[in-house]
């Protein structure tokens, strides 16, 4: 028998051209047994549930409740029942919309709270005026307010009906960190060295004269300090600390201004006095080399270029002196009709800066073959509403120009001086009396006299202050840099020297500076 079962299945297997009636069902025929079978559950369930509804139902009638009110025995059977019930399933009844709510997308406008009239008047509004001034602009809103009814500056030219739904809590938006990943522009950064809010040093200069329109203060290439005190020069050693007098002028005499030689041309230092005469004295030899005559007036300001020096007098006129020969006028102008109180020659020589007290600031350019000027200014500029004093070159573009104005503009204005154009003003709110360039960081910092007497340092191009330095009693006269670009020096109508750490560099990120050999100057064998 197990023989005969054994050869029926192998026939069956070898039979290829008849159905197979053992082995798995196919895919199709599981499926339609599973819904078949699920929907008999369903069925059954249903059933089940409407009977046991019922029995619940007439055994809740024919109970006659206890004494106590409960209905539970008091002897619970011990053998649990072989077959549980089961609880027929819940569905949750399927939400119908709301015939009430009216549907639609947020991001179509809503017409109804959409004012046409005043959107397509704001769409053809013109942009005000750069030189309106606040009144007018003050006085324009309010008769726009009184036309409208309402202040239009606020009103939307589309409205929309909803705002955008809130993102579930804890929600964070993955793109955030792909749209983030650009550099930060230099001229958002905020600042992260240490500024140093307290001065370094603080030394006395009695008798300091409170003059606005003079230069009474230079700092050398030797790191000597050059300070003028009423008719006497005095020479602060910065490395040892000590102090020698240079000069005394004699009666009523005074100086009016000074200027260390550049470097590499020799240790001078030009006097200017107010009698309008140039001393030209070596520091090293503690001598007087000479006198050079020529201005009738005081001289308020000095500049060098190589051997050239400039010089700025009362009267108006710019004198141009080479001091290795016994005829050192080469060149006067009279491109001020008031005193020259600035005076400054670019870092690469091609232009001279002059700020006068008739509010005018001339840009002269170097005349070819000569390290002097020409006789007209390449361009004369009357943005200033006050004296022009404070006049400074930036160290990485030449040819950017910084002036400052007096009590009436107090205005730092930067000027392309290859075009003559004005680049950017920013109101100090104060007087400003000088301005010094950083040259280890895009910064500038600014002296100020009435009202606040403060030194602001500025980031530039953005013109953001970086910080205040306070703690002058007075006006802030005059700055000066140390050699190497670390230390600013300010002199104030308080008879104070502060010495202030703003641009100290960091010793890590600091590049190793190349010694470079001086050459021989020819004014040490020229000068007469």
């Amino acid at each position: 028998m197990a023989g005969y079962s054994f050869m029926n299945d192998l026939s069956n297997v070898v039979r290829m051209d008849e159905p197979i009636t053992r082995g798995p069902a196919p895919r199709w025929q599981k499926k339609h047994l599973d819904a078949s079978n699920t929907s008999v559950n369903m069925s059954l369930n249903v059933s089940r549930g409407k009977m046991n509804a019922s029995l619940n139902c007439s055994t809740n009638q024919s109970k006659t409740p206890s004494k106590g009110g409960s209905t539970r025995s008091k002897t619970p059977s011990k053998t649990p029942s072989k077959t549980p019930s089961k609880s027929p399933r819940s569905n949750p009844p399927s939400k119908s919309p709301t015939p009430g709510k009216s549907g639609g997308d947020r991001f179509i406008p809503n017409r109804l709270a959409t004012d046409f009239d005043i959107g397509s008047f704001k769409v053809k509004q013109q942009a005000p005026q750069e030189g309106e001034s606040p009144t007018q602009a003050e006085k324009q809103r309010l008769m726009a307010e009184n036309l409208h009814g309402r202040d239009i500056n606020n009103q939307r030219i589309l409205s929309y009906q909803n705002k955008a739904p809130l993102p579930p809590e804890g929600y964070q938006n993955h793109l955030k960190v792909v749209y983030t990943q650009s550099k930060t522009p230099a001229s958002v950064k905020g600042t992260t060295r240490y500024i140093p809010q307290a001065p370094d040093r603080i030394l006395d200069a009695p008798e300091i004269c409170d003059d606005y329109y003079l230069n009474l203060i230079d700092w050398g290439h030797n790191n000597i300090l050059a300070v003028a005190l009423g008719a006497s020069v005095y020479l602060w050693n910065a490395a040892s600390g000590s102090i020698e007098q240079l000069l005394e002028l004699e009666s009523n005499d005074s100086v009016s201004s000074l200027s260390w030689i550049q470097d590499g041309e020799g240790d001078h230092l030009a006097v200017g006095t107010s009698t309008g005469t140039i001393q030209l004295w070596d520091t090293c030899q503690m001598k007087r080399e000479r006198v050079m005559t020529g201005h009738g007036g005081r001289v308020g300001s000095l500049s060098w270029n190589s051997y050239i020096l400039s010089s700025g007098s009362r009267t108006g006129q710019i004198m141009h002196s080479d001091v290795r020969v016994r005829e050192h006028n080469v060149l006067t102008t009279s491109g001020h009709s008031q005193e020259v109180c600035g005076l400054k020659w670019s870092p690469d020589g091609r232009y001279l800066a002059s700020g006068g007290n008739d509010n005018l600031l001339n840009i002269w350019p170097l005349s070819h073959g000569t390290m002097h000027t020409r006789d007209q200014p390449l361009y004369s500029l009357s943005a200033h509403q006050a004296a022009v004093k404070a006049v400074a070159w930036c160290p990485w573009q030449p040819n950017v120009l910084a002036s400052g104005g007096g009590t009436a503009d107090r205005c730092i204005r930067f000027w392309n001086c290859s075009t003559g154009s004005l680049l950017n003003t920013v109101d100090t709110k104060s007087q400003v009396c000088a301005i010094l360039w950083s040259a280890h960081y895009k910064e500038l910092i600014s002296g100020h006299g009435y009202a606040n007497n403060q030194l602001i340092i500025w980031k530039y191009p953005s013109m953001a202050k970086v910080t205040e330095l306070t703690g002058h009693s007075a006006r802030v006269l005059h700055m000066a840099m140390s050699p190497d670009g670390t230390t600013v020096i300010s002199a104030g109508a308080d008879e104070t020297l502060r010495l202030w750490k703003c641009f100290a560099v960091d010793p890590a990120k600091k590049k190793a500076t190349k010694e470079v050999k001086a050459e021989p100057s020819l004014l040490k064998t020229r000068i007469r």
